[in-house]
């Protein structure tokens, strides 16, 4: 089985598998104010907008960054 982590805005949930992530830092680099590797959770995605993760998540080159749109409660 995978491992997958979530963490959520509300809007957006951030999935990352941790077995695909090759650490090339383009999530830290494009979007610092959200991703900390070295603090638990490292994804604070109540940091940037749906849009700014959104286009960031589309960066990550592994695939280890996925999203999903949340449903309007």
């Amino acid at each position: 089985m995978i491992k997958k982590m979530e963490y959520t805005n509300g809007e957006v949930t951030i999935i990352w598998q941790p077995g695909l992530c090759i650490h090339s830092g383009v999530c830290v680099r494009t979007l610092p104010n959200v991703y900390h590797p070295k603090e638990r959770p490292w994804i604070t995605p109540m940091n940037a907008t749906t849009d700014e993760i959104i286009e960031q998540v589309n960066k990550c080159p592994s695939g280890a960054l996925t999203y999903r749109l949340n449903k309007e409660q």
